[in-house]
């Protein structure tokens, strides 16, 4: 354990030093990553392909915030999914102005979220998602959360349908708009996942917030299982078939990120808790204070024998 602890200070010691240059190659990474995947699942668009084309837009992005990066990478799956559709390219438009007009007017910030949701989705470890932002954003960012999960099942119903929306020039264009949006908004697993992602991230905000100790441990462990019983139910009750093994296993990796995670950031030793009281003309106070768990990097000392022996051997001569 000491070990750990060893090796997250120097990692923390690491990224404050150098955090200029760490910063950005994340988010260059990042970026890369998700274009990347773009190109994989939808790339229609053979010029957006070279390879150059997300290498160049992942260094412009490496020094942007998420806000404009968020904006970069839409264009980006804009302009594949014209190669496709034209009709599907404005429904992808309208519902990108909708979710900057929910969230972006409310707690503009989090917009990584939108991205890396789908990502995780693409990944096949979408659980790690709710519990993440729980522990680390507010319940607004259940919006963004809510919007990646329709993101990528959008994008899932254009790789799917890919053929029908080139060849579909004989129906009638309001045809066309109401076939795209019932295969999207009918998607009954989607809605259950938000609803699921959305109950997961509220329970852990709460609890982690509470004044309890291992608030963080417990917040985790309640907002999986409630992950896990507001999916069987929805596949009880409304017939939606969700495979059990794959649930169970991205649940299991969901709850070693957060352990991950929690070690992190949210390192305290509860046994050494303290309480005390005070107050002002006004108020009276009760505090909680729970000590972090530190531990300092030991130094390495190099002694030179060969020039203490130099030294010895002149002193004889002397």
């Amino acid at each position: 354990m000491l070990n750990l602890l060893v090796l997250r200070s120097k990692l923390k010691s690491f990224y404050g030093k150098y955090n200029v240059f760490i910063v950005p190659a994340v988010k260059f990474a990042f970026v890369l990553c998700a274009l990347l995947l773009l190109n994989k699942n939808i790339g229609y668009m053979k010029m957006l392909k070279n390879p150059f084309v997300p290498v160049i837009l992942s260094l412009i992005c490496s020094v942007m915030p998420f806000g404009g990066i968020c904006w970069i990478i839409s264009g980006f799956m804009l302009m594949h999914i014209y190669a496709v559709s034209s009709e599907m390219t404005l429904v992808m438009v309208i519902f990108l102005m909708i979710t900057a007009l929910l969230y972006y007017g409310f707690q503009p910030g989090d917009s990584w979220i939108l991205i890396l949701t789908p990502m995780m989705f693409a990944f096949k470890i979408p659980y790690v998602v709710p519990v993440l932002v729980g522990l680390s954003c507010g319940m607004v960012s259940v919006v963004p959360v809510g919007c990646g999960i329709v993101l990528y099942y959008m994008l899932s119903y254009v790789k799917k349908n890919a053929g029908l929306l080139t060849n579909d020039a004989a129906m009638d264009i309001t045809q066309k708009y109401m076939q795209m949006i019932n295969g999207i908004v009918s998607n009954k697993t989607m809605l259950l996942l938000i609803v699921a992602f959305a109950v997961t991230i509220i329970v852990v905000f709460l609890i982690r917030n509470l004044s309890l100790d291992y608030s963080w441990i417990i917040a985790v462990i309640t907002g999986l299982v409630a992950l896990l019983v507001t999916v069987l139910a929805g596949d009880f009750l409304f017939g939606i078939s969700v495979a059990v093994s794959p649930l169970l296993t991205g649940i299991l990796i969901a709850a070693a990120v957060a352990v991950v995670y929690i070690f992190m950031v949210f390192n305290v030793d509860y046994t050494r808790t303290e309480y005390t009281q005070f107050e002002d003309d006004d108020y009276y106070y009760y505090v909680k204070a729970v000590p972090k768990i530190t531990v300092s990097v030991p130094e390495r000392r190099v002694q030179r024998m060969n020039r203490q022996k130099h030294t010895e051997n002149e002193g004889k001569e002397q």
